[in-house]
Formats: structure tokens, C-alpha cells, sequence
């Protein structure tokens, strides 16, 4: 009996344990689905902040800090699922609700805002700062002390009096991050481009509109000048939200050594987009195709050179000649230039220090006598076809052997005084290099970069297509006039031009047109990498044969074929 009692008892509290754990597992699985059902609750308002369906309408500061989360999240991978239209209409709409709240500062490590009340008869610009760390605010219009800074006309205001007295003028800078959002189709393509900072300046009067201002506001970014800035194309833009990307429409660009101020005459979203002039891939195979076009136009050019001096040894008219001459020394000119640049594009290590100046000395010195000769060319060219007359130089090849040779060395000689010459890199969109050479120091590329390269090749260039111009007047319109009847197309006229063209240097003109686009640069790389090879075929039609020479010389007259009236 007393046997049964315990087996009894025993198996009570066995019972008693497993109902015990029953309700132990019971509560702990409450739990869990209680954890599972917040972190499901939080997981989903999460998303649904990033799609712009949780703090639609809201700006206190925990809704703000909230969205701006989205900032980061909206990013390139695509994990977090985004409504990037929503979120941007959501921080668009921010400066409305700021001039209609009482709050006047917004001061948040990612957003700085202020509303100022501005009367309309104001007697002189308004300037307020934009520096990123502090929140905006009405400055005086010193430059040195507030590098970034927004200048707002007086004609802005003045244009308002007839309906109001007063203005509330909101000024906002965000940070919008690394992400996806504010960036748009233009900033989606994977070239490298991005917004400057990543910061935007909003300016808004609220339900005024502000379009087509008789004087534009002006807007100063600040920056240093990066190296990768070399290889950067600077544009003022603004947000367009009916197209949801950025737009230049009625902004100008003013670029200098650090800073870029942008003017534009409506009020809304700015930034500095910066968008790359050259990427690796591009590069390399630009180097590819000048290369095979340099060593195609040495080849010739070296044909040239012996033809001259086999036919000035057997050819007496040579030896009194000017026009060869020239031909030759640019010839030379261009022959040294390509070879220089083979040793500056070389794939080995750079040299460094005094070499590395003095091989870009070298390269800049064969580029600038390139570009004398091509402007000598016209000269001479000048003299024959539109001149005509009265022309008599003594000793004229050897000056023009003293400007053609002696006046890059002046400027060579000068610019190395200035410390001008060393190592020039160039970066693709994650500021890895692409290509280096010697040539001019990154600090020194505007100045004296564009005052001896731009510069100088743009006043010979100029002087060469306006002499070209008359020539080829002179020669499609001689004919005509020397005979009453209609002729077809002067063919002889034509290529006459072309081969002139190919030595007062027209191929290096297609770099104008560079800014439109790739194609064009790959075309600016092959045509002008192949002069070498135009001039060698211009030269052997006007020397070798003899009865090429006689059949184009009747399409300029005297052109190329005459002697000047000079002697040496």
C-alpha cells in the first residue's frame, strides 16, 4: 500500500513537471512570435520610410533623421527597396513646410535650413553663406570670408512690390549621400559622374514662382583644386522634378582655380555636377590609335626628308627654293614631336625629378615649334597667293629658321623658369590613375598650360584657317572669273586645299570640336595622328613627278611653285 502511494505521488510529479514545461515552452514561443512580429513590424515601417509611405507629410526632427536614413540605404546594390520619387518630392516639399511652420532653423549634420524675412525694397544685393557646417545666414560680401555663398539681385525683390511688402525666403543645404537618391539618369550610367559634396542648395520663396530673372542669382561653390578635377567637366544644374533628373536650362557655368559660380535665373535645387572628360578604357585606346598613327606618320615623314635631300642633290632648283625648305622644317618639327611622344607614352615608369621636367621641356619645346612651322606655312602661303607682289625678304628662309626654331625656346625657356614642368596624372572615376606623363605640374595647368599650349595654338591656328579661307576663294573663284563660261567642279581646286590644308595644320582644328562627344575625339586622334602621311603625299605630288606638279600648279597660281623673291 504505502509501495502504491509513492508510485502515485511519483508519477503526480512527474506530471506536474511536464505541465510545468509545457507552459514554459508555451510562453517562450508567445515570445518569439512576439520578437518576430516587432522586428517584422520594424523591418516593414523601415521599408516603407524608403518608399516614402511612413513620414509622407512629416518633418520633426525624428521623421527628418529618419528619412535621411534612406540616404545610405538607397544605394547602388539595391537591397533596400526604394521609391526614389517619393523620397525626393519628400525633401522638395521640406522648404514649403519650413516657411509655413513656426520653426525658422534647422540646424542637423545633414540638413541646414533658415527662413529670412526679406523686405522688397531692399536697397542692395542680398548675400547669405552656404557653408556646409554652419547653418545659412545673411552675410557681408566679402568672398575671402564666406567662399560659398549665394548672391540674390536686388531686382529679384524689387519685381515683387506691387503685391507684397515682405518675402520669406527659405535657404536649405543637404546632404543626400553616396546613394541613388537626387542623383537621376545622368548619374546613373556608371561613368563616374556625381554631384559635388553630394550637396544641394534649395532656394524658395514658397508659392511664388521665380522664373526667367531679369538678372541672375549667383551661386558660389567652393573647392580645391583636385587633380582629378584635371579630368572633370564642371556644370551648374538644377533639380527638375517634372523630369526627375538634372538640367542646365538657363544656368551659366563660371569655372576658376577654386571655386565654380553658377548663375541661373529661376529659384529651386542646385548643384555642381561633375561629369568625366576621360575614362581608362577611353584612354588607352586613344594612346592605341595615336601611336599606330605616329608611327605611320613617321614613317612618311622620314620619306619626305630623303626625298628632299635626294632631289635637292640632283635638282638644282631645290638648292634656291623656299617653299621645300619650309615643307621639310615642319616636316622635322612634326617627325620629333611624334617621337617624344612615343618616349612620353612609353609603358615603363616615368622618370622623376629633373628628368621628368626635362623631358616634358623637350615634348612641349617639338609641340610648339609644330605650331610655329604650321603658322609659317600660312605665312609664306600669304605671301605667294595673296600677296603676290612686292615681297622681297632678305635672307627669308633663314629668318624664318629663327622664328620657327628660336621663339618656342624662348617660351620653353621661360616657362621652365616658372618651375612649370613635371609629373601630370590622369584619373578615371575611382580616382585611379590612368595614364601618367611628364608634362606640366597639375598646379600650374591653368596658366601656363593654356597660355602656351591653348593660347599659342589658337592664335596660329587662326591666322592659318583665315589665310586658307582667302586661298580657297582665290582659287574657286579666279577660274570663273577669267572665263564666261559655267564650269563643272574644280576637282584640281579641291585637292589643292586639302594637301594646303594638311600643312598649315587643319587636322589639329578637329580639337574644337572635341567637347560634342567620343566620336569626335577618336577622330581628332586619328586624322591628326596621320598629318605626317598628308604631307608626305602633298609633297610627292608637288615635287616627284614632275608632271603632277605642273597639273596643280595650274589651280593656285604661283602657289608653292614659285620662288620668292629672297635670297640667301
Amino acid at each position: 500500500m504505502v509501495m502504491r502511494e509513492f508510485q502515485f505521488g511519483q508519477s503526480a510529479s512527474r506530471l506536474n513537471s511536464v505541465r510545468s514545461l509545457e507552459r514554459l515552452i508555451s510562453r517562450g514561443m508567445k515570445n518569439s512570435n512576439n520578437i518576430r512580429e516587432q522586428w517584422g513590424r520594424k523591418t516593414e515601417q523601415s521599408r516603407n520610410v524608403c518608399l516614402g509611405l511612413i513620414n509622407e507629410g512629416r518633418y520633426e526632427d525624428f521623421h527628418l533623421e529618419n528619412t535621411a536614413d534612406c540616404f545610405t540605404k538607397c544605394s547602388e546594390s539595391g537591397n533596400e527597396p526604394c521609391d526614389l520619387e517619393n523620397l525626393q518630392r519628400y525633401w522638395l516639399k521640406f522648404e514649403y513646410h519650413l516657411l509655413e511652420s513656426p520653426t525658422s532653423i534647422v540646424n542637423m549634420s545633414f540638413l541646414k535650413a533658415a527662413v529670412q524675412n526679406v523686405s522688397t525694397h531692399i536697397s542692395k544685393d542680398l548675400f547669405f553663406s552656404l557653408t556646409p557646417s554652419q547653418v545659412p545666414g545673411l552675410v557681408t560680401e566679402d568672398e575671402h570670408e564666406h567662399p560659398d555663398r549665394v548672391r540674390l539681385p536686388r531686382s529679384l525683390f524689387e519685381s515683387l512690390q506691387e503685391n507684397r511688402s515682405e518675402v520669406l525666403l527659405a535657404i536649405t543645404i543637404l546632404d543626400v549621400g553616396p546613394g541613388n537618391l537626387f542623383k537621376g539618369p545622368q548619374l546613373s550610367l556608371e561613368d563616374g559622374s556625381y554631384v559635388l559634396n553630394n550637396r544641394l542648395v534649395g532656394l524658395s520663396l514658397g508659392s511664388i514662382p521665380v522664373r526667367k530673372l531679369a538678372e541672375p542669382l549667383e551661386i558660389t561653390f567652393s573647392h580645391q583644386h583636385l587633380p582629378s578635377f584635371q579630368n572633370m567637366a564642371l556644370s551648374c544644374v538644377f533639380w527638375d522634378a517634372t523630369k526627375g533628373d538634372w538640367s542646365s536650362m538657363g544656368c551659366s557655368t563660371e569655372f576658376r582655380a577654386k571655386r565654380t559660380i553658377c548663375r541661373c535665373d529661376h529659384l529651386t535645387f542646385f548643384a555642381l555636377l561633375l561629369k568625366p572628360i576621360l575614362d581608362q578604357a577611353t584612354v588607352q585606346s586613344l594612346i592605341r590609335i595615336s601611336q599606330a598613327g605616329c608611327g605611320a606618320s613617321m614613317i612618311f615623314l622620314a620619306f619626305t626628308i630623303v626625298l628632299y635631300v635626294v632631289l635637292r642633290c640632283y635638282w638644282q632648283r631645290f638648292k634656291s627654293e623656299d617653299a621645300p625648305k619650309i615643307h621639310v622644317a615642319l616636316s622635322m618639327s612634326l617627325f620629333l614631336l611624334n617621337l617624344t611622344f612615343f618616349f612620353n607614352m612609353g609603358y615603363g615608369p616615368q622618370p622623376s625629378g629633373v628628368a621628368c621636367r626635362v623631358q616634358a621641356a623637350v615634348f612641349h619645346y617639338f609641340l610648339l615649334c609644330t605650331f610655329t612651322w604650321m603658322g609659317l606655312e600660312a605665312f609664306h602661303l600669304y605671301l605667294l597667293v595673296i600677296k603676290v607682289f612686292n615681297t622681297y625678304f632678305g635672307h627669308y628662309f633663314l629668318k624664318l629658321s629663327f622664328v620657327g626654331w628660336g621663339l618656342p625656346a624662348l617660351i620653353i625657356f621661360g616657362t621652365g623658369s616658372a618651375d612649370s614642368y613635371g609629373r601630370y596624372t590622369i584619373r578615371d572615376k575611382r580616382n585611379a590613375t590612368t595614364l601618367e606623363l611628364c608634362w606640366f605640374q597639375e598646379k600650374t595647368a591653368f596658366s601656363a598650360l593654356y597660355v602656351t599650349v591653348h593660347g599659342y595654338f589658337l592664335v596660329t591656328s587662326l591666322f592659318s584657317a583665315v589665310v586658307l579661307g582667302l586661298v580657297a576663294w582665290k582659287i574657286f573663284t579666279l577660274p570663273r572669273a577669267t572665263t564666261d563660261k559655267e564650269q563643272g567642279p574644280n576637282w584640281k581646286g579641291v585637292l589643292t586645299v586639302l594637301g594646303l590644308s594638311s600643312l598649315v595644320g587643319a587636322t589639329w582644328w578637329l580639337a574644337i570640336l572635341m567637347p560634342l562627344g567620343w566620336p569626335t575625339i577618336y577622330i581628332f586622334a586619328l586624322f591628326n595622328s596621320l598629318q605626317g602621311v598628308f604631307i608626305f603625299c602633298w609633297f610627292t605630288t608637288l615635287y616627284f613627278p614632275r608632271q603632277s606638279t605642273v597639273a596643280f600648279s595650274s589651280s593656285v597660281p604661283q602657289a608653292d611653285q614659285v620662288h620668292t623673291t629672297s635670297h640667301e
